[in-house]
This record gives structure tokens, sequence and C-alpha cells, in this order.
């Protein structure tokens, strides 16, 4: 330790002393291309946890998403750039030049990018602006199967591109670094591990009575469910799948989606058809206390950066199977924090729940286990004091206890 790495205790108590000048914060750029759901939650947890007297802290993104309120209402600038999408237009020409502009206009010292097209051109306009330090997250990998193959290859040559554009990389998750570095993406070597953060603060430490209730089923049914988008992304249908296998053999069950999404039809078609009861919730602003009324929490992914949801429902102790995919088996270490299960396998995840139901006692202790590890590792605190590390390497300052 050197005498700058950290801030003595005032001698003399600040609000006796004369007026002190302000210094001028750092200021950040965040360029997220969707600000709602996973990596959208992360980047606004991160704008808010920063120390308001280190950084100034902006966020550009595509309009219209479900966080630009709560962001703007809690002090964070914010910016929805008009014609920016979620997937690649001739008019994202006419949205790196405002990225130019606006990054030019405010002067950034760190513009730090997220999700593949955000940090595609949130990386180039910074180069273009001789921003000083540049920064991105893999919150997930986005080239997978469901997207053709023209698509997935310029994704991923996009990304390489910028690859050397960034100054210092984060990934939510050890695996996600890995595959990172495996497809090229990031330098090896370059990539740290911040795992993205939950809102602890309004979520139960154990199963709520209130969330059931809530939820309208009776407590003496095992009640098993999952929580998110209902997207090609989560698989929907393999959870309804899995749902009609486990009910034909435990029929005191329910299954409940707290969420909703363009498959949500789809979902209850094929309910009716497999004869299972699958209640959709819609969208719900308590969804993460919601799932503190589970008994078993599933997460049929096909892809998943860390899993939000799957983080949300560890802090609720509740027993969680889980597909292994991405980062998911970072979080969920089989028998220790839950099971995995392979993805595309209903019938398997169906086997994984029935064991959670057989094994009560031991389901509840990987709940327990989850939650303390997430409540340690996966703090508001934790994730900004870690990305807060990573700025202060890069920009040469003392580190700072918030």
């Amino acid at each position: 330790m050197n005498a700058w790495t950290a801030t003595p205790a005032p001698v003399v108590p600040p609000r006796t002393l004369p007026p002190q000048p302000l210094l001028p914060p750092v200021k950040v750029l965040h360029v997220i291309t969707r600000f709602y759901a996973g990596a959208g939650g992360n980047t606004l947890l991160t704008a808010l946890g920063m120390d308001p007297d280190r950084y100034e802290v902006w966020v550009a993104g595509v309009p219209g998403d479900d966080l630009w309120e709560r962001a703007a209402a809690e002090g964070v600038h914010t910016v929805q750039i008009p014609g920016f999408r979620d997937f690649l237009t001739p008019g994202d020409v006419l949205v790196l030049w405002r990225l130019v502009r606006l990054i030019r206009r405010e002067r950034f010292t760190i513009v730090h990018t997220h999700s593949a097209k955000g940090g595609f051109l949130g990386r180039l306009a910074a180069r273009l602006c001789g921003t000083p330090v540049v920064v991105h997250t893999f919150h997930a990998i986005s080239f997978h199967d469901h997207m053709s193959p023209w698509r997935r290859a310029l994704y991923r040559s996009l990304e390489r591109m910028t690859s050397h554009l960034a100054h210092a990389y984060l990934a939510v998750a050890p695996r996600l670094a890995l595959e990172a570095v495996r497809q090229r993406l990031a330098p090896p070597g370059r990539v740290d591990v911040v795992p993205s953060a939950v809102e602890l603060a309004g979520i139960p430490d154990g199963f709520d009575p209130e969330a059931r209730r809530t939820l309208g089923v009776p407590k003496d049914i095992a009640l098993i469910g999952t929580v998110g988008r209902i997207v090609h992304q989560k698989a929907p249908l393999d959870f309804v799948r899995m749902a009609a296998l486990v009910h034909a053999r435990y029929p005191d069950t329910a299954f409940v989606i707290v969420g909703d999404g363009q498959l949500a039809d789809d979902v209850r078609r094929l309910a009716a058809d497999l004869g299972v009861d699958v209640r959709i919730t819609g969208w719900r602003p308590d969804a993460a206390r919601l799932a503190a009324g589970l008994d078993v929490f599933v997460i049929t992914s096909l892809y998943e950066g860390l899993g939000r949801a799957l983080s949300e429902a560890l802090a609720a102790a509740r027993p969680v199977v889980a597909t292994a995919v991405n980062g998911v088996p970072d979080l969920v270490e089989p028998g220790a924090t839950g099971l995995l299960v392979a993805p595309s396998d209903p019938a398997g995840q169906a086997r994984a729940v029935g064991w959670m139901l057989d094994h009560p006692d031991e389901a509840a202790a990987m709940g327990s286990q989850g939650c303390a590890r997430v409540r340690t590792a996966f703090s508001q605190d934790a994730m900004c004091a870690a990305i807060d590390a990573c700025y202060c390497r890069l920009l040469a300052l003392p580190g700072r206890t918030r």
C-alpha cells in the first residue's frame, strides 16, 4: 500500500470546516443497447451506486425501454438516442454520429459500453472522439443458434473489429470471460470478472408467505415457477413441457411464469394441448419478491450471461434448477447451490425438479447456501467497488472508501 491508496479519517468533522471547493467529477457515459432486464438493471445499479462525489454518470441507449424513467428520477443523466434500435439498421450511421456529437459535447473521461451493438457503436464513437478510457462489459455472448448464420457472423465480426478499442473488459461471470477470450472478442488477460448485482433490499431472505398469497396458490401445493421475459432466449415452451411431465408424476403441483413477452400466447396454447395449467402473471414490478413464494425456481434458458432472475431467486433462498449455459454454472454448483440441467431437455429438467420435490431438506440447504453466496458477493456495493477499482486503475486515481 502507498500513501495514495486509502483516505484517512478526517481530523475535523466536515461540517465545521469553512466552505471547500468542489472537485470536478469524472464524467462517465454508459452506452447500452437495451436499457431493461438483466444488462439494463445491472447498468442502472452501477450508475446509481458509484460515488457521486467522484463520478458524474450518464446513460445513452435505445429509446422507450423500462428503466429510463427511474434512472432520470434518481439523478442519472439520460439520453435516449433517436433511431437507436436493438438490431442493426442503415440508420446506425446516424446513431453513431449522434453518439460522437454527445461524447464531444460532454467530454467524457470514460465511455463504458454494454451489449453487442451498444459495444460496437459506443467503442467506435469513443475512439473517433479520442476518449481517454473505454471499458466494455460482457453481460452475455450474443451469437446463438437461433440467429441466422449471416447475422451471427456479422455480430461476431463487429465485436472482433472493436475488441482492440477498449482499455479493459469486464464480464459478469468467469465462464463468460472465458467465452469472450475463446471467441476473440477480448484479448487474454484483459477481462476482469465483476458479478452482476441485484437489489437485495426488496428481496426476502427466505420463503415469503405473502408472495405466495399474491400468486394465489395454497402452501400445501408445490409451486414451480420462473421469472423473466417470455421470449426465445428463455425457452418458455420447454418450461411448459417440463411442467406437464412434473404434473403427471406430482399432481399436487402448480406452475407460474412471472413475466410477459411475445411467446405468451404460444405458452398458453401448448399448456392447453398438454393439459397442464401454467399461469402467466404478466409483467410485475415486484417480480423479484414474488420469486420468494416459489418452492422450486426453474430456468430453462438457451443462453444466459448469468441470469438476474436466478440471482434474485437464490437471494430469496429458493431451490433452483437451471440450464448449464454461459455463466450459470459459475453460480449454480450442483449439490451446493442448486441443480444444473441441459438446455432443450424438458425431461431432464423435470427429473431435476422432481428430485427437489423428493428431497426438500437438501433442496432447502442448497437454497440457503445460494442465498449466502449471492448476498455476500452480488451486492450493489461489491459490484460498484469492483468497477470503481477498474476505473481508478485505468486513471491512476487513489482508491476510496464509499
